[in-house]
């Protein structure tokens, strides 16, 4: 374009006129547009940048970070959902990057490293393909300061994560277990009848309560298959365990509460905020209540 600029300079010995870029690129077969196009960028260079989304500098994205991790909705997440929930932001980076700065700036969780389990680790999976085909449930303890020691039971969809049933007592008994199932079975079998929850399954382990007659004779009248969890093997039981791990860190031990009362309004909301807020992700980090909803859109499609 060099040449194109200096010849359409140049004056003819015959017209005394310049000869101009027109005839120029006429004559030498160009595109006229070429030449604008190149002289513009001549004279208005760019700094070369690489294609894609623009990338942040590390003292960006520790501050979009920084905010994120200010956000009184859950504490202690793991740089996974960090990156998920940049991404949420339209924030692009790469988890690698997110582990990084997390501990370059000392914003990583305290966890524990996993002691090497001993022989007959649990195997296969526990996750079903569909909500409502297994429930897994068990108990954990807690304090007031009416009360004392309580137990709060909980019931959990192995598929979705989502928390189906949650409730707190004095005095655990085979009845007060039977709560969570109760209120999972009224929300997502529409009643409670003999043989309500004919295609569910019930994991849960071999404690007195979950093993005795009245708990088992209940859970088959509404049609829920018995599914024990293998004997000193707790991962059969992951869900619920998971769950209460999450329980416990988000609110049983960064709480205090006065009693009973108390306590079962705030297992009532975080129930609610847990399963609307809690991203999972092995469920593509979406909530319980996003995948619960996404099965039931697609089961629509497909009828």
């Amino acid at each position: 374009m060099v040449e194109v600029e200096t010849m359409s300079r140049t004056v003819s010995p015959s017209t005394h006129q310049p000869y101009g870029v027109a005839r120029v690129t006429a004559v030498w077969q160009l595109a006229r547009s070429s030449f604008y196009a190149a002289r513009h960028r001549q004279q208005h260079p760019r700094e070369p940048r690489k294609r894609g989304p623009q990338v942040r500098s590390d003292e960006e994205l520790v501050r979009e970070i920084r905010e994120l991790l200010a956000q009184p909705i859950f504490t202690g997440e793991g740089y996974r959902k960090i990156w998920a929930r940049l991404r949420f932001k339209g924030v692009r980076t790469s988890k690698d990057r997110v582990l990084r700065l997390l501990g370059e700036h000392q914003l990583l969780s305290p966890s524990r490293r996993p002691q090497p389990a001993p022989g007959q680790a649990h195997e296969g999976t526990i996750v079903t393909a569909a909500p409502d085909q297994m429930w897994g449930t068990d108990a954990t303890a807690t304090f007031t300061a009416a009360e004392g020691s309580v137990t709060v039971f909980a019931a959990i969809d192995h598929c979705t994560a989502e928390c189906v049933g949650i409730h707190a007592v004095k005095k655990a008994n085979r009845f007060e277990a039977l709560e969570p199932i109760r209120q999972g079975v009224r929300e997502h079998f529409q009643g409670f009848s003999a043989g309500a929850a004919a295609r569910l399954k019930l994991r849960h382990d071999h404690g007195s309560v979950y093993m005795s007659d009245d708990f088992q004779n209940e859970i088959q009248f509404l049609g829920i298959e018995p599914s024990p969890a293998f004997v000193r093997q707790p991962e059969g039981n992951g869900c619920i365990e998971r769950f209460f791990r999450t329980l416990k860190e988000q609110l049983l031990w960064v709480r205090g509460f006065h009693d009973l009362e108390q306590l079962r309004a705030a297992l009532i909301e975080f129930r609610d905020r847990y399963n609307n807020h809690w991203i999972v992700g092995r469920l593509g980090y979406r909530t319980p209540a996003q995948a619960r909803r996404d099965f039931e859109l697609d089961l629509e499609a497909a009828a």
